[in-house]
């Protein structure tokens, strides 16, 4: 540095000056494993955050395109309440041709342009940089894919979150991961665990995104063990952040009729949910067969 650019109490100016004194000093004295569980509680953070934006942009995006544009007014899941309130204005038909054409030309150009590895659903690209490119997601491509796919869903397009949040998550992970110049093995759990935490997010379900993160990267019935303990602490701490934004409710709702319905007092009415329980895995096998 030279002596003109040097401040008179002889430290660095820059404000983060230590934080690759920390990282090298994280890489040196805490072991692995206690490295990658202290760094999933961030990616949880981080992912829960992502949730919020994602979440938000998709019901902006909706508002003012489909609410105010068209007149399109869909009921919301019962846990789930919109952040506007709805328009009174009339149904335009047409417009609902129009703008969803609209909505995935602008979606098309923004990743094409600026991160071509974000397209398509989502969950396949995160699987990708998992096993072939060593847990390694540009940086820009979360980015980028929150307000591709919030552009997508909010005008319509057919689609879901799942797939989006959970590249987002993954890649929010894997970049974290390289800022901590991680291994590639520990930055790959981040990866999916940052998957995980964006699904348990959106979704209001922790143990499920944990799962999610652990058996999805194999076509097989098998779990990827170094990933479930990560996954979970992360799934967790991205559904505290996500519900002190937008509550604890489930996102999906019954009607207290239903509810009363499907209320059991004795052990045998569990054999009807056993029932469809084998009806739905075998139908999930042939699925995954044929899709």
């Amino acid at each position: 540095m030279n002596e003109e650019n040097r401040p008179e109490n002889g430290t660095l100016s820059h404000p983060l000056r230590w934080f690759p004194e920390f990282v090298e000093l994280s890489r040196r004295r805490l072991r692995p494993q206690a490295r990658v569980l202290g760094l999933a509680l961030v990616v949880g953070v981080v992912a829960g955050l992502a949730a919020i934006v994602f979440y938000a942009a998709c019901q902006t995006v909706f508002h003012f395109a489909l609410g105010i544009g068209a007149g399109y007014h869909p009921p919301p899941p019962g846990g789930e309440p919109p952040l506007f309130a709805d328009p009174e204005n009339a149904l335009h038909p047409w417009l609902l041709l129009v703008i969803p054409t609209l909505g995935g030309i602008v979606s098309g150009w923004l990743v094409f342009r600026f991160a071509p590895e974000a397209e398509g659903h989502g969950t396949d690209a995160a699987i990708a940089a998992y096993h072939q490119r060593q847990g390694l997601i540009r940086p820009r491509v979360p980015l980028v894919k929150i307000l591709a796919s919030a552009i997508t869903l909010g005008t319509g397009g057919s689609g879901g979150r799942e797939g989006p949040i959970a590249l987002i998550g993954a890649g929010f992970g894997s970049t974290l991961g390289r800022i901590f110049r991680l291994a590639p093995a520990e930055r790959r759990i981040l990866l999916a665990a940052g998957m995980g935490a964006g699904v348990a997010a959106i979704f209001r379900a922790p143990l499920a995104g944990a799962l999610f993160a652990a058996e999805v990267l194999y076509r097989s019935p098998d779990f990827e063990s170094e990933v479930i303990i990560p996954a979970g602490l992360a799934s967790v701490l991205a559904y505290c952040t996500f519900g002190l934004v937008f509550g604890w409710s489930p996102l999906f709702s019954l009607p207290p009729q239903l509810l009363q319905v499907l209320t059991f007092d004795q052990p045998w009415h569990l054999l009807s949910y056993t029932i469809l329980a084998l009806f739905l895995a075998v139908l999930a096998m042939f699925y995954t067969r044929t899709f």
